[in-house]
């Protein structure tokens, strides 16, 4: 049986807090690239083109859905982590279950916005 990895409280609320972060400015850059392929949609009849933007309209949604499921854990997990340290007057040294599952999930969702925006960027630079 694996043992479950535990973390001081702060360093997991940092972390939160920095995660929480990030998302919204992916999320302002989704909004931000979703407004350019609307442009492109918006100009072009060409057929392949019009393949290129549906494939990152989906993508930007995808992308969305996952960034939005992944604020719900995080702060999840951050309700967790305030019920565990209420009572407790040195709260910030008090271990609790680390987010193992979120971080992970946070680093491929990186991961892949990165790729997509590199992708996407490609086709903008292309048509625009």
């Amino acid at each position: 049986m694996d043992k479950i990895k535990t973390e001081k409280a702060y360093d997991l609320h940092v972390e939160h807090s920095q995660w929480l972060e990030n998302l919204k400015f992916y999320e302002d850059e989704m909004m931000i690239f979703q407004n350019r392929v609307s442009e492109i949609a918006g100009k072009y009849t060409d057929t392949e083109v019009l393949k290129q933007v549906e494939h990152f309209q989906n993508q930007l949604i995808v992308q969305k859905n996952e960034l939005d499921e992944l604020r719900h854990s995080i702060k999840d997990h951050e309700t967790y982590i305030e019920n565990k340290v209420a009572h407790n007057p040195a709260a910030d040294h008090k271990y609790v279950n680390d987010h193992s599952k979120e971080r992970e999930r946070m680093e491929t969702f990186e991961r892949l916005f990165k790729e997509m925006k590199l992708e996407l960027n490609k086709f903008l630079s292309k048509q625009m």
